[in-house]
């Protein structure tokens, strides 16, 4: 693999087998991340507890993916960091074999807690890697294809999950990513190139540096839209399966056909918003939690028509899977100059809002029931659309 070192130590690589093996790994992290949400009533009935219950399994790896997050350059400090992408690949291998053999709820709770610690590495340092995997110019398209493993997973995950949970029960489902995980771990020992950690003083390791960067409106207010966004997103998301069963009564084949229909979107969402981004990023990032904002409200109103249902939840997966790649773009453009800093506080922000996005609904659908969680996530998206418009217009002032 061809590549030029630079005076700070980084490497940019013109090769992209290390971004595809990247994409990989993200494939195997968002499939795990989320396979609880095609597998809960599943999972709630072999361990004996409430659907809002398992759903805290969501939770839990987002808890420990913000720890991670926050404190992630102190704690990576001057590794190099392809190492430390290995070991945050392969301890994803070791939390889906806890989780598949785990005999109660518990230990199903850490080993999702190791996957959170996974989550907030991976994604902390995603950012920062791309930017020195390849040249400055194509940063953009590198994301996106990141973010395509991301919709590929949604797309392939929750159906297939669904399906395999019937075929295999849940236990198998999880253990089906291992060996994913495996073949990416390799992948990325052959294809990623050593990464020294930059040594000049805005990438030094430090907590101060996320302070720093939280003292910048600009930052304040992309920051605070991108958490409203994520809360309310997985408020939603995470109690789909449950939700559809209540109102359409659907079984496993027909609810793997509306999980793939959310999937086959995000996937057309993904490859298609690289097109409204040249355009427009505020557009993008004001307009699509606007829509995602009435496309909850329409899934209530719908009710019981399948065929209605299917149109909705394909716009959902359209737009809940493309405006992240919106944000990761925003924070590109905003502060290049401290990606890896910047990498690691958008990922607390977004697990910070997984977290608290799936333990409100959680708590919301077991004491009132859908619609009041549905509405919930409804109203935060909204907000999440005015406070994007808000950083839209202060961005244009400075």
């Amino acid at each position: 693999m061809s590549s030029i070192t630079i005076e700070d130590g980084s490497v940019v690589s013109h090769a992209w087998s290390g971004v595809f093996a990247m994409t990989l790994c993200v494939m195997a992290i968002i499939a795990s991340e989320f396979l609880p949400v095609s597998l809960l009533t599943p999972i709630a009935s072999d361990l004996n507890i409430s659907e809002g219950y398992a759903g805290q399994s969501i939770s839990v790896s987002g808890l420990f993916a913000v720890m991670t997050s926050l404190f992630l350059t102190t704690i990576i400090g001057n590794h190099d960091r392809k190492h430390v992408m290995l070991f945050f690949t392969g301890l994803m291998a070791i939390s889906g074999t806890i989780v598949t053999f785990a005999p109660n709820a518990e230990i199903v709770m850490f080993g999702r807690a190791l996957l959170g610690i996974c989550i907030g590495g991976f994604w902390g340092m995603s950012a920062s890697i791309i930017m020195r995997l390849v040249p400055e110019e194509t940063v953009p398209k590198a994301l996106s294809v990141l973010n395509a493993g991301n919709a590929f997973a949604m797309m392939v995950a929750a159906p297939l999950g669904s399906y395999l949970g019937g075929m295999i029960g849940w236990r198998g489902s999880f253990f089906c990513i291992v060996p994913i995980v495996l073949i990416t771990f390799v992948w990325q020992y052959i294809s990623l190139p050593n990464m020294p950690a930059r040594r000049d003083v805005s990438h030094r390791p430090g907590i101060k540096s996320l302070i720093d960067l939280l003292r910048q409106r600009r930052v304040q207010l992309g920051m605070g839209s991108t958490f409203l966004l994520f809360m309310g997103m997985l408020s939603v998301f995470t109690y789909l399966r449950p939700f559809l069963e209540t109102t359409l009564g659907v079984n496993s084949e027909t609810l793997s056909l509306l999980l793939l229909a959310l999937g086959v979107s995000g996937l057309v969402g993904t490859f298609s918003i690289g097109f409204f981004l040249q355009r427009t990023l505020y557009g993008v990032l004001i307009s699509f939690p606007f829509l995602l904002s009435l496309s909850v409200l329409a899934m209530i109103a719908v009710g019981t028509s399948l065929p209605l249902m299917f149109v909705v939840i394909s716009i959902w997966g359209f737009l809940s899977t493309a405006v992240p790649v919106g944000w990761w773009t925003w924070l590109s453009k905003t502060i290049p100059e401290n990606a890896e800093a910047g990498g690691g506080l958008m990922v607390a922000v977004i697990q910070l809002a997984i977290t608290l996005g799936a333990a409100s609904g959680g708590v919301l659908y077991d004491m009132a029931g859908y619609q009041t969680t549905f509405t919930f996530g409804a109203i935060i998206l909204g907000l999440a659309a005015v406070l994007a418009a808000i950083s839209g217009k202060y961005n244009q002032g400075v």
